[in-house]
């Protein structure tokens, strides 16, 4: 962790991830899907997972979200504050991690950055 990880804390509370299923904004590459929603009074990102039965057996999704949670870690060294919830679909336990990482990454940054009007 010497480049500087993200600190990175988890969504725990039920009016987040309301918030985010309400006027969150969606980017989608590959099989990942990051849907972000900006910073209330948080001060800091915090990030959720979602891992379908479709993907696989419990083993299965454990080991995807557990590759998502270092995905993140290894992604951009700032993410802006706000509540972010990445999603994987099936083909993403296929996927090499760097591929993943790169999907993650590309998705995290686009979801969270200004819209342009």
């Amino acid at each position: 962790m010497s480049r500087g990880a993200p600190v990175v804390w988890r969504i725990r509370d039920r009016a987040t991830f309301e918030q985010l299923r309400r006027s969150g904004r969606r980017s989608r590459r590959g099989e990942i899907t990051v849907t972000y929603a900006p910073a209330g009074e948080q001060r800091h990102p915090c990030v959720a997972y979602a891992v379908g039965r479709r993907v696989g057996g419990a083993v299965t999704r454990n080991r995807l979200r557990r590759r998502l949670r270092a995905a993140v870690a290894a992604g951009p060294g700032t993410l802006r504050p706000g509540a972010y919830l990445v999603a994987a679909g099936r083909g993403a336990v296929e996927l090499p991690f760097e591929e993943l990482r790169a999907h993650v990454t590309t998705a995290m940054t686009s979801a969270s950055e200004e819209r342009r009007q």
